[in-house]
């Protein structure tokens, strides 16, 4: 389960639009942060995605992704031109083709390598999912099938793209709007695929009268898990509805570290207490199988970029770190994979998240939060210093700030790993410890 959001300027504080996406899967199933150059083709060049091979363009955009490391695509990032994109799960009453093609995170990468706007990466999409399909298993130890929806932004504009099959419909945002793991677009449609309504006339899921009102047909109502994600989509909607206008980079990283309303004020939460998914996703067991496993900010602007990530799992125990597509990349270390190995970034900061919901999440919170929020309230005063700087000496600047708040967060979250044991005081529930404790030894080396 996953959630997205996305505000334009003129519901932020700052005018500038946003992004902001937790990509929840396996707890294990690290994610990997890079960003590839531009690159040039040759003609008659191929590309081979997660499971097939489609023609390659000719030239590809500058990307930073985040991806599941055993996928070629990525589960949300940007581009050169300012362009950024999340995608999530979505359940039709179709069932999903099984039969490998594209799949969601694939064409994200594929618009974000292609798409020099929102607009044109909106097309991309589209155009190859018509030519292609989707298809294939999504999941890495288990089976999971499913279609996907996108919302697709860059400083001036932004749309939801939800899609059945080859089939698409695209809401144009207004102001704010989140998605989560199922349809939201009724009748209010930009656009939508050729045959769009005789499709869902001939599946019986619209009787042809009035307008067609997509997330009413198309939803799978025996998906299990329509409840948590409608709750979930409802949530991020009230928390960009409270601060319309007021919205920030900071608020956005606070909305992706939301427990809910029951753990809303409260000083002695413990994830193993929620019974639901919440957008801050905290595995557990059976009834919580997801977890937040990647984070991004967007700040998309008309002169440059900064996107912000944790680069880490439970974005609630990782702190935020800028990234500028025109300066490198901090050091990551070595892909991770599903075995734990402190020497991948991923890996590394696995440990301090996993000990601290092993013992007294409550009491570790109280001060890491605390620190966590006024380090990233820093690095942001620091990084508009530098965002829109122009030039050789801009760029040279950008670098030097990311790779400096990246060295500082890093210190900081060393510094809390080696206050851990003192905040291991509590027993944890025994199946929320089983559940651990069995991903635990699947990821032992």
């Amino acid at each position: 389960m996953c959630d997205t959001m996305a505000a334009l300027g003129r519901a932020t504080a700052t005018g500038h639009a946003l992004l902001a996406k937790n990509s929840d899967r396996e707890r294990n199933e690290a994610q990997f942060l890079e960003m590839l150059p531009a690159r040039d083709y040759g003609a008659g060049a191929r590309l081979r995605a997660t499971y097939v091979s489609i023609p390659q363009a000719r030239r590809t955009h500058a990307v930073l992704l985040s991806r599941p490391f055993w996928i070629w695509g990525a589960e949300m990032g940007a581009n050169e031109h300012g362009v950024a994109i999340g995608n999530e799960a979505v359940h039709p009453r179709l069932r999903p083709q099984r039969r490998p093609a594209l799949i969601g995170m694939d064409l994200l990468r594929l618009g974000l390598e292609r798409g020099a706007s929102a607009r044109e990466a909106l097309g991309v999409i589209t155009s190859l999912l018509e030519a292609f399909g989707q298809g294939g298993n999504c999941s890495h130890l288990s089976r999971r099938w499913y279609d996907n929806s996108f919302i697709v932004a860059d400083a001036r504009e932004a749309f939801v793209l939800e899609t059945v099959g080859r089939h698409w419909a695209v809401e144009e945002v207004s102001g704010a709007r989140a998605i989560s793991n199922t349809y939201t677009i009724g009748t209010r449609r930009s656009a939508e695929s050729a045959g769009l309504a005789a499709f869902a006339k001939a599946q019986g899921w619209w009787n042809g009268r009035g307008a067609l009102d997509l997330a009413a047909a198309v939803t799978s109502r025996a998906n299990p898990g329509l409840p948590g994600a409608l709750s979930r989509c409802a949530r991020s909607s009230e928390r960009l509805a409270r601060r319309l206008g007021r919205i920030d980079a900071l608020a956005m990283m606070a909305n992706l570290r939301d427990h809910g309303a029951a753990a809303e004020g409260r000083a002695d939460f413990h994830p193993q207490e929620l019974a639901g998914p919440t957008v801050c996703m905290h595995a557990g067991d059976r009834r919580r199988m997801g977890q937040s496993v990647g984070s991004l900010v967007s700040d998309l602007r008309a002169r440059g970029a900064a996107h912000w990530v944790t680069a880490a799992s439970a974005p609630c125990t990782a702190i935020f770190r800028p990234v500028f597509m025109d300066a490198p990349l901090p050091p990551q270390g070595p892909v991770p994979g599903d075995r734990d190995d402190r020497a991948t970034r991923w890996w590394a900061h696995e440990a301090l998240h996993r000990g601290a919901i092993a013992g007294d999440y409550a009491g570790f919170m109280a001060g890491f939060a605390a620190a966590r929020d006024a380090l990233e309230a820093r690095f942001a005063a620091r990084v508009e210093e530098v965002v829109e700087k122009p030039g050789r000496a801009g760029a040279a600047a950008r670098a030097r700030l990311a790779l400096a708040c990246w060295r500082e967060a890093d210190r900081e979250e060393a510094r809390w790993m080696a206050r851990l044991p003192r905040f291991a005081a509590i027993a944890t529930r025994p199946a929320y410890r089983r559940s651990w404790e069995r991903f635990a030894a699947l990821a032992r080396p």
